[in-house]
């Protein structure tokens, strides 16, 4: 390592210190960033610009990015699952980062519509694999009265003998059916284009809405949109992501047969914990790409813009500004590192170790989206370029898939835990 021959300019790999891959992933990352550059951003800039009812009307460039990634197989979550857990840990990052890097919402858009027919194929029921197998999906479980209160599982943040909010989505089974009442939050990512959805609810048992533990009595249920009594509302019109379709879905006394809920009781539960823990990877692993490709619109920016008769690189405190942003990056890709390694790791995964890395890397993205906007000065307000998009996108990060600071409120719940249980210091 000592023997260096020359000072030479350094060989970073994707903006970063990160090692070379080997042939196999870089044939995938080169695939995924061919797809991101040719339809995802293209895609993302034209969305953006829509009203929430024209993203998803007949011939909105939405339908044209979806048929690209049927045919494209980036988003092929079982062939992933296929392979052995140091293969995922390895091909994970680079993939979600390449295609965060393209457009993080439509990225999404495309993860969640296969989380379905990936449930289905979990469950092995060659039924249920055939019935959602085709159709896009979404998963349901915030609610209008049950938004952060979904992500305390545990039940450790709620006000002291105060009594849980079971939400208004409420499952039953009579007989050999099971029926589901009531409405998901507007914020469900999918929603208005999905045919079927994985849907979290309590679930009235022996006992009630709550078990012996006060914990949720619940149910994970697929349920296809085309059955009757599912109706859905008005697409979301909002501040971020707004090539990602978000809208609430109504059930009103929709009857399934019983066996489309795969999980009830306990499985149920860890189930949601398991949907989450595989959310917050995600979202950091995605988000990593999103700081990547402002960090690289900032880069290449200082060198075109000139103030003072100079490119603004050429000032001092501009290059120690870009550097503090590469920096944060840098940390971003490294965290997203760590908690994919632990996820596929003999001790992993655990939700503490995903919502380490979504809060701390949407969190970065945020802080790369808004000093990117203070060197482009003026620019960066405007719809010309690209960051004002990425700053909106980045702010959306911190509340999407658990707001960040009940994430924190969680993830230091988990570490009293592990000191209290296992005392590690002695």
């Amino acid at each position: 390592m000592l023997g260096i021959d020359a000072i030479t300019t350094p060989l970073l790999q994707r903006s970063g210190l990160g090692p070379v891959l080997t042939d196999d992933v870089a044939a995938l990352e080169q695939q995924a960033s061919r797809f991101a550059r040719t339809q995802m951003r293209p895609a993302g800039q034209r969305l953006d610009r829509l009203s929430a009812t024209k993203v998803i009307a007949p011939g909105s460039p939405l339908f044209d990015y979806l048929a690209a990634v049927e045919s494209s197989g980036l988003f092929d979550i079982s062939a992933l699952m296929t392979l052995d857990a140091a293969a995922q840990a390895t091909l994970l990052p680079v993939l979600s980062e390449e295609l965060g890097w393209g457009d993080v919402g439509l990225a999404l858009l495309s993860l969640v519509g296969a989380f379905p027919a990936f449930m289905a194929m979990m469950t092995g029921d060659p039924e249920l694999i055939q019935r959602f197998g085709p159709l896009r999906g979404c998963w349901v479980g915030a609610q209008p009265d049950r938004g952060s209160d979904l992500l305390d599982i545990n039940g450790t943040e709620h006000y002291p003998a105060a009594t849980r909010q079971s939400g208004n989505l409420i499952a039953h089974f009579d007989g050999d059916d099971i029926i589901l009442n009531g409405q998901s939050a507007a914020w469900i990512s999918g929603a208005p284009i999905a045919e079927s959805g994985v849907i979290y609810a309590a679930c009235k048992g022996g006992n009630g809405i709550y078990d012996t533990e006060g914990h949720l009595n619940m149910a994970a249920i697929l349920v296809p949109f085309d059955e009757p009594g599912v109706s859905k509302g008005l697409p979301l019109d909002k501040f971020g992501q707004r090539p990602l379709p978000q809208g609430e879905i109504f059930f009103d006394s929709v009857r399934l047969p019983a066996r489309y809920a795969f999980a009830v009781g306990e499985p149920a539960r860890l189930s949601l914990y398991g949907s989450v823990t595989y959310a917050n990877m995600h979202m950091a692993m995605l988000f990593a790409g999103v700081a990547r490709a402002t960090f690289e619109h900032v880069l290449r920016y200082v060198h075109e813009r000139r103030q003072g008769g100079v490119p603004l690189i050429k000032h001092q405190h501009v290059r120690a500004r870009v550097f503090a942003l590469w920096q944060k990056l840098e940390a971003a890709r490294a965290m997203v590192t760590r908690v994919v390694e632990f996820n596929f790791s003999s001790g992993g995964p655990h939700g503490l170790s995903s919502l380490n890395g979504k809060t701390f890397v949407t969190r970065a993205a945020f802080e790369i989206a808004t000093e990117a906007t203070a060197l482009f000065g003026g620019n960066g307000l405007t719809r010309e370029y690209p960051i004002e998009k990425l700053l909106r996108d980045t702010q959306t990060a911190l509340i999407q898939d658990g707001e960040n600071n009940m994430l924190g409120l969680i993830g230091g719940g988990w570490l009293n835990r592990w000191y209290e249980e296992l005392q590690p210091y002695g």
